[in-house]
């Protein structure tokens, strides 16, 4: 039996399903949990199930979460999706059930649950969803809905499908998705979009930016700069890509300080393997795209240094590819 029929047999069995995903969820985290949810949802009627999380900003335009209370987990099947380690689940009552399954697409570092189906080479783990479902042999059906929300995902987590994780297979899907008929085009267009305060800051981050010497790019945004262009750390997102469009530029971090003085490094590369560097920080992700945490500003330059050394080649670079 393969893990898929395994997994399927398992949401068979259970009457209670509850998913879960990271906390600061992007398109892929809410795309997947919830896609998940509405096709178990759709598929099985009497079947109770709840995708639960922090308010996610900005994305309630895919799906919203839900509230349960504790005795909904006391017979329940847990899924956690799209998330690499327990520190970065969102509610920490995914122990809670009678049963915990991991599906996820990053490197598996941290393998946990009863069941795990990770796919680190898969684009996403809305991909993976598809999959899943395709897998079951109409048993788990596939809506407009849910097709809508998994699309999202995909699109999300492949930058537009640029990033090098996009795969034939992943297109496959994508048209899968697309075929079930909804309004793709708009999806594009809500993950596209940027607040007037995001194209604000955009400018900011194009005239402050530095590059290194072996092509490094950085910018550090302060709790003051961000206050200055009212946005939080969720309004970041929007800018992490704008580094790597520079064309001499090979990999870029985005330190945004939190309101306790640490401060969060988003990651992301063209072709040198950052992800290591990430681990040394106490984060992780993928090979060309990461996050990390540092206490302060006093170790900014220890980390530029390191990724300046990423870029020209002296470690972490995939030179197979």
């Amino acid at each position: 039996m393969s893990i898929q029929e395994k997994i399927i047999e398992q949401i068979e069995k259970y009457e209670m399903i509850i998913i879960h995903r990271h906390q600061r969820p992007d398109p892929d985290a809410i795309g997947s949990q919830c896609g998940l949810a509405t096709i178990i949802r759709e598929s099985f009627p009497d079947k109770k199930v709840f995708q639960v999380g922090s308010k996610a900003n900005g994305l309630a335009w895919i799906a919203e979460e839900q509230e349960i209370e504790d005795k909904e987990y006391e017979k329940a099947l847990v899924i956690v999706v799209d998330t690499a380690n327990t520190p970065r689940v969102d509610d920490s009552r995914y122990t809670k059930g009678k049963m915990l399954i991991k599906i996820d697409h990053h490197p598996n570092d941290d393998a946990f649950g009863d069941l795990s189906w990770v796919v680190p080479g898969a684009s996403s783990t809305s991909e993976l969803v598809y999959d899943l479902t395709e897998a079951s042999h109409g048993k788990m059906q596939l809506s407009k809905k849910a097709a809508r929300m998994l699309y999202a995902g995909i699109v999300g987590d492949t930058g537009r499908f640029m990033y090098d994780a996009t795969t034939p297979h992943t297109m496959r899907v994508a048209a899968g998705l697309m075929e079930t008929g909804f309004d793709a085009a708009e999806i594009n267009r809500q993950l596209d979009d940027i607040a007037p305060a995001v194209a604000r800051l955009s400018a900011y981050v194009w005239e402050n930016m530095q590059i290194t010497e072996h092509n490094a790019a950085y910018i550090v945004l302060t709790t003051d700069i961000l206050e200055k262009f009212e946005l939080g750390d969720a309004g970041t997102a929007g800018i992490v890509p704008l580094l790597g469009k520079v064309s001499t530029v090979k990999c870029w971090t985005i330190f945004v300080q939190q309101k306790d003085g640490s401060y969060r490094l988003r990651i992301r590369s063209k072709k040198p393997i950052i992800n290591e560097l990430a681990k040394e920080y106490g984060g992780g992700g993928h090979p060309l795209a990461s996050g990390a945490m540092i206490k302060d500003d006093s170790s900014i330059k220890e980390f530029v240094d390191k990724l300046d050394q990423i870029a020209a080649g002296d470690i972490g670079e995939d030179n197979d590819k």
